[in-house]
């Protein structure tokens, strides 16, 4: 019987986006940058749930992209482009892994962060499927 491996479903969707030309100029991480307030570009990534199918074979995670600007209109504008590039992680390896299917379980609504009352936030939530190789 072989061990599963999971990949870090976080760091393979950062990964994938914190080089794309569609999100230059802004963070992509799991966790905000020091000094953080909310007004900074970003995309932060966060798994929020999901689970192992076993009669499938699959690991499909729940994971959260937070995308914050100085402005709505900036904030609004990062989310729709993290939004698209995540819809292209079909076929993408990563840890021993491939990404087999997204699905866009709620897209970007805006939501402001209460504790950084400066900030403008976007939220949407996607799921992916992850085939362990």
């Amino acid at each position: 019987m072989s061990i599963l491996t999971f990949p870090d479903a976080e760091r393979l969707v950062v990964d994938f986006l914190k080089n794309r030309a569609e999100l230059a100029g802004s963070v992509v991480d799991n966790r905000p940058p020091a000094g953080f307030d909310g007004t900074q570009k970003a995309v932060l990534v966060s798994r929020v749930g999901g689970a192992w199918v076993d009669d499938r074979h699959l690991d499909q995670p729940l994971l959260d992209l937070e995308v914050y600007g100085p402005d709505k209109s900036t904030a609004h504008g990062i989310s729709l482009a993290a939004r698209a590039c995540v819809l292209e992680l079909v076929g993408t390896s990563y840890g021993g892994a491939v990404v087999t299917d997204v699905t866009e379980a709620d897209g970007p609504r805006w939501l402001p962060d209460y504790n950084r009352p400066a900030g403008n936030r976007y939220l949407s939530t996607v799921r992916i499927s992850i085939r362990p190789e």
